[in-house]
């Protein structure tokens, strides 16, 4: 069982838009998508995609496998305001698949894939539930991870590409 992909009006070349909802109560004061709620609905967008394909946790870190991993480094770039509850989307990418790390991409858009609202990546650590020290990812895990593979030469899900060049 896997996520479908949106039906985007303006398709992605690689990666997978997932959907996700913001409800009222995600925004601030401001009546904003507030700044923690991007990282949270990608989260949840990479986790539901996981899940799709096999992969949970049920509250036993010794049988999770890929799933007992940590995060090394995060970073959000925030491009412009979500300012109403509704669906959008969280594009989801892979930019490099080590051994041990996984380094992934990700956009917070509209639910056709054509605004970037934020941007960013993370880098994630399988490590061994019993000492946590870094452990190689699974050949399944691999092989799911490099279906979603960036293409070298592509900006990052952005749309700029030939602005870029």
């Amino acid at each position: 069982m896997s996520v479908a992909p949106l039906q985007a009006a303006h398709p992605v070349p690689y990666g997978q838009l997932v959907p996700v909802t913001v409800h009222f109560d995600d925004l601030d004061a401001l009546g904003m998508l507030h700044n923690s709620r991007y990282p949270l609905l990608v989260e949840r967008a990479w986790a539901e995609y996981w899940h799709g394909q096999g992969f949970g946790f049920d509250g036993d870190w010794a049988a999770a496998g890929d799933m007992c991993n940590v995060i090394k480094e995060m970073r959000v770039s925030y491009e412009r305001p979500v300012t109403s509850p509704g669906h959008y989307a969280a594009h989801l990418w892979v930019e490099r698949l080590g051994r041990t790390g996984l380094t992934y991409g990700f956009r917070l858009c509209s639910a056709d894939g054509a605004e970037t609202y934020a941007q960013g990546h993370r880098v994630l650590v399988r490590v061994d539930a019993q000492t946590l020290r870094p452990t190689p990812w699974s050949d399944r895990a691999r092989a799911i991870a490099a279906e979603l593979l960036r293409p070298a030469d592509s900006d990052g899900g952005t749309g700029t590409e030939a602005d870029a060049a």
